[in-house]
């Protein structure tokens, strides 16, 4: 009788076991790793380089080329065109630069979002202004998924053509803001830039901190800059 006990508890401890041992093997098993999730195209840069010509691009034609080209050199398909706007002359309207730059959102070379729209580009609501956009030091990447020298570093390249004022459009008054629409290379004019690091000279603005002490190539790097660009995806 006592041998068939032992049996009966022998049993039943085996199915028991036999039972639990899926249990305890999920529960040791590694939890397998997340997906990574895939990285956005680029749809935001700051150009590597400019022009080299100082302010002037050849135009709005010109500058859109600049990106369109550098943007290709990278691999993307997408189509490209420079944040500038040009001023009223000639007979001709003025453009706004947050007119011609797509809706967004728009990614680094990393994937990080630098701004969801256009409204959220330029803090459009007072909302928005006091959160601002994700355009900074850290996100405002080349098209090589390179960091730009900014305040501090040798030399400061911070100063970026915009030709804009704080909400993206067009100057309006007799001034001139944009070296010619971005036909001159000359000592005299000037042009206004933003600052992509957010700091230096009193102003944080990205996009309208102040004016060029020139248009030619060595006015904008004595000013602090390189003529560089900021670059969107309009698709």
């Amino acid at each position: 009788m006592a041998l068939k006990h032992a049996l009966v508890r022998s049993t039943l401890s085996a199915s028991l076991l036999a039972a639990l041992l899926p249990a305890f093997a999920q529960q040791a098993a590694p939890a397998a790793p997340a997906a990574a999730k895939p990285v956005p195209p680029i749809s935001f840069f700051v150009t590597s380089v400019g022009v080299g010509k100082g302010a002037d691009l050849g135009g709005l034609e010109g500058a859109d080329k600049h990106c369109q080209t550098l943007a290709e050199a990278v691999g993307s398909g997408k189509s490209w065109r420079a944040y500038l706007s040009t001023q009223a002359l000639d007979g001709k309207p003025a453009v706004n630069a947050r007119d011609r730059i797509g809706q967004g959102p728009w990614h680094n070379a990393r994937g990080v979002v630098v701004a969801k729209d256009v409204a959220h580009l330029h803090g459009d609501t007072h909302e928005l202004a006091r959160l601002g956009s994700n355009l900074s030091r850290s996100t405002a990447l080349t098209e090589k998924n390179q960091t730009v020298k900014g305040n501090g570093d040798k030399p400061n390249e911070h100063d970026i053509l915009t030709g804009s004022q704080p909400d993206g459009r067009a100057f309006t008054d007799g001034a001139d803001h944009t070296c010619g629409n971005y036909t001159s290379s000359t000592a005299t004019g000037s042009a206004q830039v933003g600052h992509f690091d957010r700091t230096g000279g009193g102003n944080t603005s990205w996009n309208s901190a102040h004016q060029s002490r020139g248009c030619g190539q060595d006015n904008l790097v004595a000013t602090g800059g390189a003529g560089l660009l900021y670059c969107f995806a309009t698709n």
